[in-house]
């Protein structure tokens, strides 16, 4: 399937595209190199039949902004339609139509699967080909977070059926102060390093607890490995020593073996460090929305869940460039 080739004919489009209020995603523009990513997206219409389709790095980038501004398809369609800023990004002139939500729905259910990994993984290359990202040496801190399902409410419809998400799971979860609480949804997990970008992902239901994922999320090469209390086990102990990796896992007290005063000693130097996964997702929920589902389906939210992930290595990269720069 051919792609439609988007030429701009509008006799004012240069000098509106050029006004200073439309250059707040330069940054983002300039940061990589976007013809690599066209090529790893460039067999996602592989029929040679029907009409020429949107060209995939313009609609991923769409996806990119509707991660950075928590839109629906709908509210990206329409602000495709009417925000310069977006066009200017995603390289839509004036003169061309939008595609409609049904377009983006469908392009997204194409990343489904490998492909948004290795787009995240491309994204890591080009950064830490400019010095941005670190790969040898590096530390993993891991983590969990939950998410609400779009429907987590134990109804039922008119035929009796319930309306709950079938694929997502309850979390629960013993808060600070000793109280349970549970979640029906899924579960995002994530390994980041010491700047805060984003390394590896897995995502589950809500009922998979959180050390099930250890191993898979590590690279094998880190220098030290972090987590909370809920991952220590003899198996992750083991494979910690047997890859060379520095155990830095929250130390745990057992039923009549409390924690000495070396292990609290341990924990609390080892917190700053533990603490950068958990701004990472304070990131996600606030500014990406990932508390709450926006899809039926486990596949359908993880998609959303890693467009998240490059869309936030993305903006970490260009903050971290403009303070090299300071």
């Amino acid at each position: 399937m051919a792609w439609k080739i988007l030429k701009e004919n509008h006799p004012i489009s240069s000098k509106l595209l050029e006004h200073e209020a439309l250059k707040e995603l330069d940054g983002v523009q300039e940061l990589v190199d976007w013809s690599r990513f066209e090529r790893l997206l460039k067999d996602i219409h592989s029929s040679r039949k029907g009409e020429r389709a949107w060209p995939p790095l313009m609609m991923f980038k769409a996806l990119l902004l509707q991660s950075w501004y928590q839109l629906s398809d709908p509210a990206l369609e329409k602000q495709l339609v009417r925000d310069l800023l977006f066009r200017r990004f995603v390289g839509l002139p004036l003169s061309e139509s939008v595609p409609d939500h049904s377009s983006l729905w469908r392009f997204r259910k194409k990343l489904e699967g490998e492909l948004m990994g290795t787009l995240l993984i491309e994204l890591n290359e080009q950064l830490a080909e400019q010095g941005l990202y670190i790969k040898e040496g590096t530390v993993s801190i891991i983590d969990a977070s939950v998410i609400e399902a779009k429907q987590c409410r134990p109804n039922k419809n008119k035929q009796g059926k319930p309306t709950q998400d079938t694929e997502a799971g309850w979390n629960v979860k013993k808060a600070s102060n000793g109280k349970k609480t549970s979640t029906y949804g899924f579960k995002a997990h994530i390994n980041v390093d010491e700047d805060g970008f984003i390394k590896t992902t897995d995502f589950t239901a809500g009922n998979v607890h959180d050390s099930l994922n250890f191993i898979d999320l590590l690279e094998g090469d880190e220098s030290a490995a972090y987590a909370d209390s809920a991952y220590q086990s003899k198996k992750h102990r083991e494979y910690l020593e047997e890859k060379n990796i520095k155990d830095c896992l929250t130390r745990r007290a057992y039923r009549n073996k409390p924690l000495t005063k070396e292990d609290k000693q341990f924990n609390r130097i080892n917190s700053g460090t533990r603490s950068i996964v958990e701004r990472v997702f304070g990131v996600l929920k606030q500014h990406y929305g990932m508390a709450k589902a926006r899809y039926l389906g486990k596949i359908r939210n993880q998609t959303r869940f890693e467009l998240m992930c490059v869309a936030h290595n993305l903006k970490r990269g260009v903050s971290i460039q403009q303070e090299s720069c300071v």
